[in-house]
Protein backbone atom coordinates (compact mmCIF):
# COMPACT_ATOMS: atom_id res chain seq x y z
CA UNK A 1 0.00 0.00 0.00
CA UNK A 2 1.09 3.79 -0.70
CA UNK A 3 -0.91 6.46 0.65
CA UNK A 4 -1.15 9.50 -2.12
CA UNK A 5 -2.09 13.01 -1.59
CA UNK A 6 -2.33 15.32 -4.62
CA UNK A 7 -5.48 16.51 -6.87
CA UNK A 8 -6.95 14.57 -9.50
CA UNK A 9 -8.08 17.02 -12.37
CA UNK A 10 -7.09 18.35 -15.99
CA UNK A 11 -4.28 20.23 -14.75
CA UNK A 12 -0.61 19.54 -14.85
CA UNK A 13 -0.11 17.96 -11.35
CA UNK A 14 -3.78 16.46 -11.48
CA UNK A 15 -2.99 14.40 -14.61
CA UNK A 16 0.12 13.36 -13.28
CA UNK A 17 -1.34 12.16 -10.13
CA UNK A 18 -3.86 10.18 -11.40
CA UNK A 19 -1.98 8.33 -13.93
CA UNK A 20 0.45 7.47 -11.58
CA UNK A 21 -2.66 6.37 -9.43
CA UNK A 22 -3.72 4.32 -12.41
CA UNK A 23 -0.47 2.51 -12.62
CA UNK A 24 0.21 1.73 -8.98
CA UNK A 25 -1.22 -1.68 -7.38
CA UNK A 26 -2.14 -0.60 -4.66
CA UNK A 27 -2.95 3.18 -3.28
CA UNK A 28 -4.87 5.28 -0.64
CA UNK A 29 -5.73 8.42 -1.85
CA UNK A 30 -6.45 11.84 -0.47
CA UNK A 31 -7.66 14.35 -2.93
CA UNK A 32 -6.64 17.95 -2.77
CA UNK A 33 -9.34 20.01 -4.41
CA UNK A 34 -12.38 18.92 -6.22
CA UNK A 35 -12.20 15.34 -8.07
CA UNK A 36 -12.20 15.75 -12.11
CA UNK A 37 -12.41 12.67 -14.30
CA UNK A 38 -13.77 12.04 -17.58
CA UNK A 39 -14.62 8.42 -18.49
CA UNK A 40 -15.91 5.66 -16.45
CA UNK A 41 -12.62 3.83 -16.00
CA UNK A 42 -10.89 6.18 -14.45
CA UNK A 43 -13.48 7.08 -12.16
CA UNK A 44 -13.53 3.47 -10.97
CA UNK A 45 -9.97 3.79 -10.08
CA UNK A 46 -10.31 6.95 -7.98
CA UNK A 47 -13.19 5.94 -6.18
CA UNK A 48 -11.14 2.36 -5.12
CA UNK A 49 -8.16 3.86 -4.09
CA UNK A 50 -10.60 6.97 -1.61
CA UNK A 51 -12.28 3.75 -0.49
CA UNK A 52 -8.69 2.37 0.46
CA UNK A 53 -8.34 5.60 2.62
CA UNK A 54 -11.33 4.49 5.24
CA UNK A 55 -9.34 1.90 6.42
CA UNK A 56 -5.42 2.93 5.51
CA UNK A 57 -2.49 1.81 6.43
CA UNK A 58 -0.45 3.83 8.69
CA UNK A 59 2.34 2.46 8.43
CA UNK A 60 3.22 2.63 4.69
CA UNK A 61 5.01 5.33 3.17
CA UNK A 62 2.87 8.93 1.83
CA UNK A 63 3.58 10.71 -1.60
CA UNK A 64 2.64 14.22 -1.81
CA UNK A 65 2.27 15.26 -5.35
CA UNK A 66 1.83 18.83 -5.01
CA UNK A 67 3.74 22.39 -4.27
CA UNK A 68 6.77 22.67 -2.92
CA UNK A 69 5.73 25.45 0.09
CA UNK A 70 3.28 23.35 0.96
CA UNK A 71 4.54 19.65 2.52
CA UNK A 72 3.27 19.97 6.33
CA UNK A 73 0.39 17.49 6.20
CA UNK A 74 1.27 13.94 5.44
CA UNK A 75 -0.90 10.80 6.31
CA UNK A 76 0.03 8.03 8.68
CA UNK A 77 3.63 7.22 10.87
CA UNK A 78 5.66 6.06 7.03
CA UNK A 79 8.63 8.32 5.30
CA UNK A 80 7.34 11.19 3.79
CA UNK A 81 7.77 11.78 0.41
CA UNK A 82 7.34 15.15 -1.78
CA UNK A 83 6.74 15.13 -5.15
CA UNK A 84 6.83 18.80 -6.50
CA UNK A 85 7.69 19.92 -9.69
CA UNK A 86 9.05 23.28 -9.78
CA UNK A 87 10.25 25.30 -12.69
CA UNK A 88 13.04 27.91 -10.96
CA UNK A 89 16.88 27.33 -9.90
CA UNK A 90 16.37 28.60 -6.48
CA UNK A 91 13.83 28.30 -3.11
CA UNK A 92 12.67 30.67 -0.99
CA UNK A 93 13.28 29.63 2.53
CA UNK A 94 9.43 28.72 2.77
CA UNK A 95 9.90 25.84 -0.07
CA UNK A 96 13.24 25.19 1.62
CA UNK A 97 11.75 25.12 5.10
CA UNK A 98 9.24 22.50 3.50
CA UNK A 99 11.55 20.21 1.39
CA UNK A 100 14.00 20.13 4.02
CA UNK A 101 11.21 18.23 6.64
CA UNK A 102 10.74 15.80 4.02
CA UNK A 103 12.47 11.69 4.07
CA UNK A 104 13.10 11.49 0.33
CA UNK A 105 12.29 13.78 -2.48
CA UNK A 106 11.16 12.41 -5.66
CA UNK A 107 11.55 14.93 -8.63
CA UNK A 108 10.57 14.40 -12.55
CA UNK A 109 14.56 15.15 -13.57
CA UNK A 110 18.02 15.35 -13.22
CA UNK A 111 18.10 19.08 -13.96
CA UNK A 112 15.48 19.29 -10.70
CA UNK A 113 17.43 16.97 -8.87
CA UNK A 114 20.50 19.30 -9.25
CA UNK A 115 18.26 21.92 -8.18
CA UNK A 116 17.41 20.44 -4.68
CA UNK A 117 20.89 18.77 -4.04
CA UNK A 118 22.17 22.92 -4.66
CA UNK A 119 19.67 24.40 -2.55
CA UNK A 120 18.36 21.45 0.03
CA UNK A 121 20.35 20.14 2.80
CA UNK A 122 19.38 16.27 1.71
CA UNK A 123 21.66 13.13 0.51
CA UNK A 124 22.46 12.26 -2.50
CA UNK A 125 20.16 9.06 -2.22
CA UNK A 126 17.09 10.99 -0.78
CA UNK A 127 16.43 12.96 -4.13
CA UNK A 128 15.27 10.22 -6.21
CA UNK A 129 14.41 11.41 -10.44
CA UNK A 130 11.29 9.42 -10.86
CA UNK A 131 10.31 10.94 -14.96
CA UNK A 132 6.55 11.08 -15.70
CA UNK A 133 5.01 9.58 -18.56
CA UNK A 134 2.60 9.93 -21.64
CA UNK A 135 -0.13 7.54 -21.99
CA UNK A 136 1.26 5.75 -25.42
CA UNK A 137 -2.33 4.22 -25.68
CA UNK A 138 -3.76 7.60 -26.38
CA UNK A 139 -0.97 9.31 -28.13
CA UNK A 140 -0.15 6.75 -31.24
CA UNK A 141 2.19 8.14 -34.38
CA UNK A 142 -0.51 9.61 -36.45
CA UNK A 143 -0.46 9.87 -40.11
CA UNK A 144 1.32 13.71 -41.74
CA UNK A 145 -1.60 16.13 -41.73
CA UNK A 146 -3.97 16.57 -44.77
CA UNK A 147 -3.83 20.12 -44.32
CA UNK A 148 -1.67 21.84 -46.91
CA UNK A 149 -0.89 24.29 -44.50
CA UNK A 150 1.94 23.90 -41.93
CA UNK A 151 0.32 23.59 -38.72
CA UNK A 152 2.25 24.87 -35.76
CA UNK A 153 0.97 23.68 -32.69
CA UNK A 154 1.35 25.38 -28.77
CA UNK A 155 -0.58 23.96 -25.87
CA UNK A 156 -0.49 25.10 -21.54
CA UNK A 157 -1.17 28.05 -19.91
CA UNK A 158 -0.93 31.80 -21.16
CA UNK A 159 2.28 32.57 -18.99
CA UNK A 160 5.42 34.74 -19.73
CA UNK A 161 7.25 31.29 -18.49
CA UNK A 162 5.71 29.40 -21.34
CA UNK A 163 7.31 32.10 -23.62
CA UNK A 164 3.80 33.26 -25.13
CA UNK A 165 5.09 36.61 -25.10
CA UNK A 166 7.88 35.98 -27.82
CA UNK A 167 6.46 32.94 -29.52
CA UNK A 168 4.19 35.47 -31.46
CA UNK A 169 6.75 37.67 -32.27
CA UNK A 170 8.75 34.55 -33.73
CA UNK A 171 5.70 33.43 -36.09
CA UNK A 172 5.14 37.17 -37.44
CA UNK A 173 8.93 37.53 -38.12
CA UNK A 174 9.16 33.66 -39.70
CA UNK A 175 6.59 34.09 -42.05
CA UNK A 176 4.43 36.61 -44.33
CA UNK A 177 0.72 36.89 -45.63
CA UNK A 178 1.38 34.36 -48.96
CA UNK A 179 2.90 31.84 -46.97
CA UNK A 180 0.78 28.51 -46.05
CA UNK A 181 1.00 28.54 -42.38
CA UNK A 182 -1.00 28.30 -39.31
CA UNK A 183 -0.84 28.40 -35.50
CA UNK A 184 -2.84 27.02 -33.45
CA UNK A 185 -3.00 28.14 -29.50
CA UNK A 186 -4.80 25.54 -27.49
CA UNK A 187 -4.02 27.88 -24.22
CA UNK A 188 -5.92 28.62 -20.83
CA UNK A 189 -5.38 29.38 -17.94
CA UNK A 190 -7.67 29.22 -15.10
CA UNK A 191 -6.06 31.87 -12.56
CA UNK A 192 -6.31 34.59 -15.15
CA UNK A 193 -9.09 36.81 -14.98
CA UNK A 194 -11.05 37.92 -18.35
CA UNK A 195 -9.33 40.71 -18.70
CA UNK A 196 -5.60 39.23 -18.83
CA UNK A 197 -6.95 36.58 -21.13
CA UNK A 198 -7.78 39.22 -23.37
CA UNK A 199 -4.91 40.89 -23.48
CA UNK A 200 -2.86 37.50 -24.75
CA UNK A 201 -5.76 37.03 -27.23
CA UNK A 202 -5.50 40.53 -28.51
CA UNK A 203 -1.39 40.53 -28.73
CA UNK A 204 -2.03 37.60 -31.42
CA UNK A 205 -4.91 38.39 -33.32
CA UNK A 206 -3.36 42.25 -33.81
CA UNK A 207 -0.30 40.90 -35.27
CA UNK A 208 0.83 41.03 -38.89
CA UNK A 209 -0.57 37.59 -39.08
CA UNK A 210 -3.50 37.19 -36.99
CA UNK A 211 -5.76 35.81 -39.32
CA UNK A 212 -3.47 32.63 -39.44
CA UNK A 213 -3.83 32.35 -36.07
CA UNK A 214 -6.57 30.18 -34.27
CA UNK A 215 -7.68 29.36 -30.77
CA UNK A 216 -8.79 26.38 -29.58
CA UNK A 217 -10.37 25.76 -26.45
CA UNK A 218 -8.77 23.23 -23.70
CA UNK A 219 -10.48 19.69 -24.22
CA UNK A 220 -12.31 17.80 -21.42
CA UNK A 221 -10.10 14.48 -22.06
CA UNK A 222 -6.94 13.20 -23.38
CA UNK A 223 -8.25 11.45 -26.75
CA UNK A 224 -9.40 14.80 -27.79
CA UNK A 225 -6.51 16.63 -27.22
CA UNK A 226 -5.04 13.47 -29.15
CA UNK A 227 -7.20 14.41 -32.07
CA UNK A 228 -6.19 17.89 -32.58
CA UNK A 229 -2.24 17.15 -31.52
CA UNK A 230 -2.83 14.52 -34.66
CA UNK A 231 -3.85 17.05 -36.87
CA UNK A 232 -0.68 19.15 -36.74
CA UNK A 233 2.78 19.33 -37.77
CA UNK A 234 5.19 20.71 -35.71
CA UNK A 235 4.83 21.61 -31.23
CA UNK A 236 6.70 24.93 -30.63
CA UNK A 237 6.97 25.08 -26.89
CA UNK A 238 9.84 28.37 -25.97
CA UNK A 239 9.91 27.70 -22.40
CA UNK A 240 11.76 29.71 -20.12
CA UNK A 241 11.48 27.07 -17.55
CA UNK A 242 9.31 24.16 -16.66
CA UNK A 243 8.60 21.42 -14.32
CA UNK A 244 8.07 18.66 -17.24
CA UNK A 245 6.04 19.70 -19.78
CA UNK A 246 3.23 17.50 -20.43
CA UNK A 247 1.98 18.72 -23.93
CA UNK A 248 5.73 18.51 -25.06
CA UNK A 249 6.10 14.64 -25.04
CA UNK A 250 3.10 14.16 -25.87
CA UNK A 251 3.20 15.68 -29.13
CA UNK A 252 6.66 13.70 -29.51
CA UNK A 253 4.51 10.34 -28.82
CA UNK A 254 2.59 11.18 -31.59
CA UNK A 255 5.57 12.01 -33.88
CA UNK A 256 5.30 15.34 -34.42
CA UNK A 257 8.19 17.19 -34.51
CA UNK A 258 9.15 19.97 -31.82
CA UNK A 259 10.90 23.23 -31.15
CA UNK A 260 11.83 23.98 -27.75
CA UNK A 261 14.59 25.68 -25.71
CA UNK A 262 17.45 23.64 -24.31
CA UNK A 263 17.01 24.48 -20.32
CA UNK A 264 15.08 22.87 -17.10
CA UNK A 265 13.00 19.74 -16.77
CA UNK A 266 11.95 19.16 -20.13
CA UNK A 267 16.15 18.05 -21.06
CA UNK A 268 15.16 14.92 -18.92
CA UNK A 269 13.46 13.68 -22.59
CA UNK A 270 15.03 16.43 -25.24
CA UNK A 271 18.02 16.22 -26.96
CA UNK A 272 19.24 17.44 -30.76
CA UNK A 273 18.03 13.91 -31.80
CA UNK A 274 14.36 14.00 -31.15
CA UNK A 275 13.96 18.02 -30.70
CA UNK A 276 15.19 21.54 -32.18
CA UNK A 277 16.76 22.41 -29.62
CA UNK A 278 17.63 26.37 -28.88
CA UNK A 279 20.62 27.09 -26.84
CA UNK A 280 20.48 28.90 -23.72
CA UNK A 281 23.52 31.00 -22.99
CA UNK A 282 21.94 32.95 -19.78
CA UNK A 283 19.84 32.91 -16.97
CA UNK A 284 17.73 36.18 -15.49
CA UNK A 285 15.58 36.87 -12.80
CA UNK A 286 12.56 35.26 -13.20
CA UNK A 287 9.69 37.69 -13.38
CA UNK A 288 6.14 38.55 -15.02
CA UNK A 289 4.48 40.55 -13.18
CA UNK A 290 2.40 37.91 -11.76
CA UNK A 291 3.30 34.37 -10.10
CA UNK A 292 7.11 35.42 -10.09
CA UNK A 293 8.32 38.56 -8.54
CA UNK A 294 12.17 38.42 -9.33
CA UNK A 295 12.97 37.94 -6.16
CA UNK A 296 14.12 34.05 -5.74
CA UNK A 297 15.28 31.99 -8.70
CA UNK A 298 16.01 32.14 -12.46
CA UNK A 299 15.02 30.86 -15.74
CA UNK A 300 16.39 31.06 -19.17
CA UNK A 301 17.61 34.41 -20.71
CA UNK A 302 14.94 34.66 -23.89
CA UNK A 303 16.90 37.00 -26.26
CA UNK A 304 17.38 37.93 -29.80
CA UNK A 305 20.08 34.95 -30.60
CA UNK A 306 17.07 32.54 -29.17
CA UNK A 307 14.21 34.32 -31.24
CA UNK A 308 16.15 33.68 -34.44
CA UNK A 309 16.71 30.12 -33.89
CA UNK A 310 12.87 30.10 -33.21
CA UNK A 311 12.37 31.89 -36.29
CA UNK A 312 14.69 29.29 -38.33
CA UNK A 313 13.27 26.28 -36.64
CA UNK A 314 9.98 27.26 -38.01
CA UNK A 315 10.86 28.10 -41.31
CA UNK A 316 12.86 24.87 -41.15
CA UNK A 317 9.71 22.79 -40.73
CA UNK A 318 7.72 24.60 -42.76
CA UNK A 319 10.02 24.04 -45.98
CA UNK A 320 10.04 20.32 -45.35
CA UNK A 321 6.38 20.33 -45.10
CA UNK A 322 6.25 22.34 -48.29
CA UNK A 323 8.65 20.45 -50.36
CA UNK A 324 6.81 17.00 -48.87
CA UNK A 325 9.93 16.34 -47.38
CA UNK A 326 8.69 16.68 -43.57
CA UNK A 327 9.13 12.85 -41.92
CA UNK A 328 7.88 11.48 -38.96
CA UNK A 329 9.67 12.29 -35.89
CA UNK A 330 11.14 8.27 -34.66
CA UNK A 331 13.60 9.54 -31.93
CA UNK A 332 10.69 11.05 -30.27
CA UNK A 333 8.20 8.05 -30.79
CA UNK A 334 11.35 5.89 -29.64
CA UNK A 335 11.94 8.52 -26.70
CA UNK A 336 7.71 8.56 -25.48
CA UNK A 337 7.84 4.95 -25.45
CA UNK A 338 10.25 4.89 -22.70
CA UNK A 339 8.57 7.62 -20.85
CA UNK A 340 5.41 5.97 -19.94
CA UNK A 341 3.55 6.03 -16.70
CA UNK A 342 3.56 2.30 -16.27
CA UNK A 343 7.50 3.54 -16.05
CA UNK A 344 6.98 5.88 -13.75
CA UNK A 345 4.65 3.70 -11.39
CA UNK A 346 8.11 1.03 -11.46
CA UNK A 347 10.35 3.89 -10.52
CA UNK A 348 8.17 4.50 -7.74
CA UNK A 349 8.06 0.79 -6.48
CA UNK A 350 11.29 1.15 -6.43
CA UNK A 351 12.07 3.94 -4.74
CA UNK A 352 9.83 4.34 -1.53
Amino acid sequence: MINIIGPINQLGYGVACLNIVKNLPDVALWPIGQIQVTNEYDAHIVRNALSNAIMPNFNAPCIKIWHQHDMSQFVGNGIKIGFPFFELNKFSNIEKHHLKYLDKIFVSSQWAKNVVIDQVSKNNEDVIVIPLGVDIDIFKPSEESNNKNTIFFNCGKWEIRKGHDILISAFNHAFEQDDKVELWMMCENPFLNESQTNEWHHKYKSSKLGNKIKFISRTQTQDEVYNIMAQTDCGVFPSRAEGWNLELLEMMACGKHVITTNYSAHTEFCSKDNANLIDITKEEMAYDGIWFNGKVGQWANLDEPQIEQLVFFMRKIHEQKSSNNLSINNAGIQTANKYTWQNSAKEIINNV
